[in-house]
């Protein structure tokens, strides 16, 4: 028994290594960094409770925190239910060969900058851009879409939407077929089949697929800076802007923190939600 233990633990061990190399000790370095002073436009070790203070008492902290925490959110509920009839036609309506094809052609985004594609973006968006152009020949629009909120709500679909829908796809085809089929033959509708019997069998991938779309919105600073104009700021703004402000690490590292605390907060609930039995 201790040499399977021992085992076990040695397979574990690259993990936990990496996990408190790269995750652990940055975190603890960053706490620590939230006490210090700057001087002169220089970090002192000190254990002073200002930084803190400073941020968690302004205004347009709170504001920053709270819109971030909005968009995140609402991506997060908006994606989810635009990825559902992609993820549903996958799973149940194609052939496996075509679902392994359409799963490729959804990460093959991936290999592309995340940056590059919200630059394109921008030449779409634009006021006398490609969407305005085509409504222009309908006597629609000009429409202001680039910096804007909508601007950033695209700009978060270019980066987790074809996460979410292969996240989806492998959650809802491992949905068992006798339920499904057991459920037609009860007489159940296609709708009541997929709200009663398909979500609440895969609920697990789907807030999964919620789960990381939240993070990757929230954490996001390309969207909201790039097709969002930047205002209002969200935290990763937030952080670019006190860095350069007398080079206020400290405080920057404040909002990251809280950012953090927030990320861990929602993740560890979506998963208890994920995971607790349904109540019958």
């Amino acid at each position: 028994m201790a040499t399977s233990s021992r085992y076990a633990f040695t397979w574990r061990l690259p993990m936990l290594i990496w996990q408190a190399a790269f995750f652990v000790v940055p975190l603890a370095f960053m706490a620590a960094i939230s006490f210090w002073l700057v001087k002169n436009y220089r970090m002192e070790p000190d254990f002073i409770l200002k930084n803190w203070s400073k941020m968690l008492g302004r205004g347009f902290f709170w504001d920053a925190y709270w819109i971030t925490l909005w968009r995140a959110s609402l991506a997060a509920v908006v994606i989810s239910f635009i990825a559902f009839p992609a993820s549903y036609a996958l799973a149940y309506k194609v052939s496996e060969t075509a679902r392994r094809w359409a799963v490729f052609f959804l990460i093959v985004p991936f290999f592309t900058s995340y940056l590059v594609r919200t630059y394109a973006w921008q030449v779409i968006l634009a006021e006398n851009g490609v969407v305005n152009a085509v409504l222009g020949q309908v006597g629609l629009g000009p429409f202001t879409m680039l910096n804007t909120g909508f601007g950033a709500m695209i700009g978060y679909m270019t980066l987790t939407l074809p996460l979410v829908v292969v996240l989806q796809t492998f959650s809802l085809a491992g949905v068992d077929r006798n339920q499904i089929e057991a459920a037609w033959n009860l007489g159940c509708s296609p709708f009541r089949t997929i709200v009663q019997v398909i979500v609440p069998s895969a609920r697990v991938g789907l807030i999964i697929g919620a789960v990381f779309c939240f993070i990757l919105t929230f954490g996001d600073f390309v969207s909201p800076f790039y097709l969002g104009g930047s205002k209002p700021p969200t935290l990763s703004i937030l952080i670019i802007d006190t860095t350069k402000s007398g080079q206020q690490w400290p405080r920057a590292a404040v909002v990251a923190l809280i950012m953090i605390a927030t990320l861990l907060f929602a993740a560890f609930a979506a998963v208890s939600a994920a995971y607790r039995k349904p109540v019958r």
